[in-house]
């Protein structure tokens, strides 16, 4: 029995393979050894910052640990511990002292914004009580630093505001500091997101229709290559060795272990690329140059592959559900004699595989899930599909882009892939940009205008405001009309798109009836500017261009009652209000529905709707051709689409 002494001992050769020796064949026992059976003579040393040391010495640790192990050699020196004696006593030294060293870190995940930039500070606000009724998303990480380092996290919410999670962190304040920046690097990623994710959103995976099905049965056969966690282990040693082995495959291996055997979820290039597409693409140099290094912004170089590289890599979100044991996926990569290398930044892992097979290296990326519910918006549609565990013939999407107005479904999806087609969804930064030329120097077409796909707000909220970039054309554009129609000193503090769900819904389903009261189904929709003031400018972001307000400050429009709109910003800006305490004024940029347009000359401000037969009304002045007015008068014939922050 394990409480009797001496305890029954069971040596068993190879259970496992260890994580730090795996090239050699271990000894694992099962039962308890007691310290004191070890004699064996080594030296420990263990490296300590300041705060430790300091602790060490002034609740006297370090004398009281000399005292109490008499036969166990303890000095500090250029902050490292060292203990050296018999095995047994100095592990029982290094745990008192280590245990000794445990600290409370305590602090709240806070918006750090000031609520003077409202918009960041609204939507990092909402962001934050969102993280806080979920706090079990950080259960992975807390899992992973109790069994890694011995490092206990609590997180709570804090009741007080209830939109912070307190976090309590109990370990070595080395260990606790290492744990704080990784919260902190969360707190990076929420900034810059529009609506943190829930855990289960996304479009679940689903096979095609049938259709489409029939020809795309090779689809199928490389996702189960991938998600069918019964394939025998015989059958993966032919994805790894053998004359028909390829990069690819000892990817698909590699991805095979990581999603049926450990539980992650598969995404972004390599689906695209390889599992639906079958693309692939090497250079012509030596496998041997195809890996350089870069340093992050810490410093720490990690591996990247050359560009020309089909597919370039494994894209991972680690399960939310279930500890990610590092060691035992790297014990499972070395059971098949695959090569890597471990990098850790603060929100992944980066595995580098086979860096000198033949077949040539490529990287697998290991997102903590955490992190990933951050990642709220996609580059391209044909990036957003996934595949899951035991799911052997379906795709998933990570975001959900199904529902209107973007109506992008699975199949459209394949079809663009299998057709070297991709539709952006999300302004055209630098960063995207780059991403755009690197598809079409791979002989891919990019689709349309780019559409701005936002994730909906919670339902408790009714609209987000999300940041437009100001490197993006359409940013630079609006800014340019402003300064050459209202004057050249217009400073554009900021626009932000705005994304309210209700109003979408309410101006989509209106200009399907003005299309087909419109020749060709063509609705004739302008993107033009607004001015506005006072409550109006809250009141439209809530409830859009609301007919039971109109002409409720200003009186009577010019041609009556209605939303009045311009192509030009100067004729918008007349309507707009200076802020009392910043100066700063308010003007959207609209989608506005006009179909049949009623091109008036003469003023009629007792108008209540466009005359019989038309739509909306194009107001002219005569010799003023800058002054162009348009006028809707049905709710839902206008949609707020970017908030315009500016003094003139």
């Amino acid at each position: 029995a394990i409480t009797s002494s001496p305890v029954s001992l069971v040596i068993a050769r190879d259970i496992r393979f260890s994580s730090s020796i795996r090239a050699t064949a271990v000894l694992s026992f099962v039962g308890e050894i007691k310290s004191q059976w070890i004699a064996y003579s080594f030296k420990r040393q263990i490296k300590l910052n300041a705060a430790e040391e300091a602790k060490l010495n002034s609740d006297n640790i370090l004398t009281n640990a000399k005292k109490a192990y008499l036969n166990v050699q303890i000095q500090l020196n250029n902050h490292i511990l060292s203990l050296e004696g018999s095995a047994g006593s100095v592990l029982d030294a290094e745990l008192d002292i280590l245990q000794q060293l445990v600290v409370e870190m305590k602090f709240n995940l806070s918006n750090e914004y000031a609520p003077t930039v409202k918009t960041d500070y609204e939507r990092m606000q909402r962001n934050l009580e969102g993280v806080s009724k979920m706090p079990s998303i950080f259960n992975p990480m807390k899992w992973r630093w109790e069994a890694q380092h011995q490092v206990k996290i609590t997180v709570n919410n804090n009741n007080i505001t209830n939109n912070e999670c307190e976090i309590t962190i109990e370990g070595r304040d080395s260990q606790n500091q290492f744990a704080y920046n990784e919260f902190r690097s969360f707190l990076g990623w929420l900034r810059n997101c529009a609506v943190i994710r829930h855990p289960n959103a996304g479009v679940p995976p689903r096979i095609l229709k049938p259709a489409m099905r029939k020809t795309c049965l090779d689809i199928e056969e490389r996702i189960s290559y991938i998600t069918d966690s019964k394939r025998t282990s015989i059958d993966l040693w032919k994805s790894l060795k053998g004359s028909k082995v390829t990069r690819e495959t000892r990817m698909e291996a590699v991805a095979w272990i990581a999603v049926s055997k450990f539980d992650c979820r598969l995404e972004g290039g390599f689906v695209r690329d390889w599992i639906v597409g079958n693309y692939s693409a090497r250079p012509t140099e030596d496998p041997s140059t195809w890996l350089f290094y870069t340093p992050n912004a810490a410093g720490l170089s990690l591996p990247s592959l050359n560009k020309d590289l089909i597919p370039s890599d494994l894209d991972c979100h680690l399960p939310s559900h279930k500890y990610f044991d590092i060691d035992k996926f790297l014990d499972n990569l070395h059971k098949y004699q695959i090569e890597y290398k471990v990098f850790r930044e603060d929100w992944r892992y980066i595995i580098l595989l086979d860096e000198n097979t033949k077949t040539g290296p490529f990287t697998m990326d290991l997102i903590e899930p955490h992190v990933a519910l951050t990642h709220d918006r996609i580059d391209f549609d044909v990036s957003n599909l996934s595949v899951e565990k035991d799911y052997t013939k379906e795709i998933g999407m990570r975001v959900d882009i199904t529902y209107k107005p973007y109506s992008i479904e699975l199949e459209t999806i394949v079809d663009n892939i299998k057709n070297k087609r991709f539709q952006v969804l999300r302004p055209i930064d630098k960063y995207v940009q780059a991403r755009i030329e690197k598809m079409q120097s791979r002989g891919w077409t990019q689709l349309g205008e780019p559409m701005h796909v936002i994730p909906n707000p919670p339902p408790i909220y009714p609209y987000i405001l999300v940041p437009l970039p100001g490197s993006i054309e359409l940013y630079k554009t609006l800014v340019q009309q402003m300064k050459t129609y209202i004057n050249n000193h217009v400073r554009v503090f900021s626009i932000d798109q705005i994304k309210n769900p209700l109003l979408e819904e309410a101006y989509l389903a209106m200009k399907q009836l003005i299309a087909k009261q419109c020749k060709g189904h063509n609705p004739n929709e302008r993107e033009l500017f607004h001015g506005t003031q006072g409550d109006a400018i809250d009141g439209i972001l809530k409830d859009g261009f609301d007919d039971r307000y109109w002409g409720t400050k200003a009186g009577k429009g010019k041609w009556g009652h209605g939303a009045y709109f311009a192509d030009n910003p100067g004729v918008s800006h007349r309507y707009t209000e200076a802020n009392l305490s910043d100066q700063t004024r308010i003007m959207y940029y609209s989608k506005v529905i006009l179909g049949k347009e009623a091109i008036l000359q003469a003023l009629n401000s007792e108008l209540m709707s466009a005359p019989r037969g038309f739509h909306s009304v194009h107001g002219q002045f005569a010799d003023q051709p800058n002054n162009d007015e348009y006028i809707v008068y049905r709710y839902g014939q206008a949609l707020p689409y970017l908030r315009i922050t500016y003094k003139a």
